[in-house]
C-alpha cells in the first residue's frame, strides 16, 4: 500500500498546509465516502458544509474557500483543486497490467513489419505488412494493426481495438479498448435509377498527432480522400463518433457520446459537451465551447459559447429555456381572460 504524509503532499502539490502536517495518508476518495486516513478534495463553495461530517482526514481545498481544518484534520489550499488532484492521484496510481517486451508467441505479426526497441505486442495481436511498430509502444492483447499503418514511440493501445490499414498514430498517444480507427466513411448515394444505394469508395486515411487519448468504443472513420486528421493533445471521451475527412485541431475535448458529421473542422481548444453534435461541413472555431447534447447547423465564430438544439448563445438559450417554463401559467392566465 501506498502511504505519504500531509506534509509530502503538500510538498508535492506546492499547496499551503493548514493543521497536522504528519497525519498518514492511504489513498484518496469523494467527500461523502472517504474515511480516516483517506484525502478528499473541496473545489467548490457547496461542499463546505459536507467537511464537518465527513471521515475525511485531510483535503485539497481551493484557496478561496472559507473553511477551516477541524481538530486533528489537515488542509492543503492551492490555486486549482482539481488540477491538484490530478497530481496526487498519479502518486496512489497502481501500475498498469504487465505486457511484456517483445512478441508474444501467440502475436502474428508479418515478417514486413518493422517492431521498434523496447516494444510490446501482446498475446493475440495481430500486425499486418508493412507496419511500424515504434520504440516503447505497447499493444495489449487481441490489438490489430492493418497494412502499412504507423504507429509511433510510447504509444500504447489497449486490448480490441483496430486500426486498419494506411494509418498513422502520432507518439505518447493512448487508445483505450475497442476503439476502430480507419474504418469506411459513411457514403451512399441513391443509384441513378433510385432501385438501391450506390457505396462511395473512401480512400483516404486517418493521421492522429502526439498525446491524443481516445476512449474506449470510439470511432474515427478514414476520409473518403485525403485524411480524417486529429491535432495534437486533443482528448475524446467513450463512444465518440468522428465521420470521414473532419479535422481536429490541438487540444480539442470531446465527452462521452458526441459526434462529428463529415467534413467537420474543430478549431484549437474546442469543447464538445456529452452527447454534442455537429452537422456535416460545418467550421468551429478556436476555443469554442458546445454545452451536452447542443446541435450545431452553422458555421460558429471562434470563442462562442453555445447550448441548445439547434445552437444558440448560451445565455439566450437559457433566457428562452426559462420563459418556456411559465408558459403553461400564461396560457391559463390568456384563456381566463379570452373566457372573460
Amino acid at each position: 500500500m501506498k502511504t505519504y504524509t500531509t506534509d509530502k503532499i503538500n510538498r508535492v502539490v506546492n499547496g499551503v498546509l493548514e493543521g497536522n502536517p504528519t497525519i498518514i495518508i492511504t489513498g484518496v476518495e469523494q467527500i461523502s465516502q472517504a474515511t480516516t486516513g483517506q484525502l478528499t478534495f473541496i473545489g467548490a463553495k457547496k461542499y463546505i458544509k459536507q467537511w464537518n461530517q465527513s471521515e475525511a482526514s485531510a483535503a485539497i481545498v481551493s484557496e478561496k474557500l472559507n473553511i477551516e481544518p477541524g481538530p486533528g484534520r489537515a488542509l492543503i489550499r492551492v490555486a486549482d483543486a482539481d488540477i491538484a488532484l490530478a497530481e496526487i492521484l498519479k502518486l496512489f496510481e497502481a501500475e498498469p497490467p504487465k505486457c511484456a517486451f517483445g512478441i508474444h508467441p501467440t502475436a502474428v505479426v508479418d515478417p514486413t513489419a518493422t517492431i521498434s526497441e523496447g516494444a510490446a505486442v501482446g498475446a493475440g495481436c495481430y500486425v499486418g505488412p508493412g507496419v511500424v511498430i515504434g520504440k516503447n509502444t505497447v499493444l495489449y492483447p487481441n490489438v490489430t494493426i492493418l497494412d502499412d499503418t504507423v504507429i509511433g514511440c510510447e504509444t500504447t493501445i489497449w486490448s480490441g481495438t483496430v486500426i486498419r490499414d494506411r494509418c498513422k498514430v502520432g507518439d505518447h498517444c493512448i487508445i483505450h479498448s475497442n476503439v476502430t480507427i480507419g474504418a469506411d466513411g459513411f457514403g451512399y448515394r441513391p443509384s441513378l435509377d433510385g432501385q438501391s444505394l450506390v457505396k462511395i469508395p473512401q480512400i483516404g486515411t486517418v493521421q492522429i498527432g502526439d498525446g491524443v487519448e481516445i476512449g474506449a468504443g470510439s470511432c474515427v472513420d478514414r476520409g473518403k480522400f485525403s485524411a480524417t486528421t486529429i491535432g495534437d493533445g486533443t482528448k475524446i471521451d467513450n463512444l465518440v463518433q468522428i465521420a470521414h475527412n473532419c479535422k481536429l485541431g490541438r487540444c480539442c475535448i470531446m465527452a462521452g457520446g458526441a459526434g462529428l458529421a463529415g467534413s467537420v473542422t474543430l478549431g484549437d481548444g474546442v469543447i464538445m459537451g456529452g452527447g454534442a453534435r455537429v452537422k456535416d461541413h460545418i467550421t468551429i472555431g478556436d476555443g469554442v465551447k458546445l454545452g451536452g447534447n447542443t446541435s450545431v447547423v452553422s458555421d460558429v465564430e471562434p470563442g462562442k459559447t453555445l447550448l441548445g438544439t439547434p445552437a444558440d448563445d448560451l445565455r439566450k438559450t437559457l433566457r428562452v429555456w426559462a420563459a418556456q417554463k411559465q408558459l403553461p401559467d400564461l396560457i391559463k392566465k390568456l384563456k381566463k381572460k379570452v373566457d372573460l
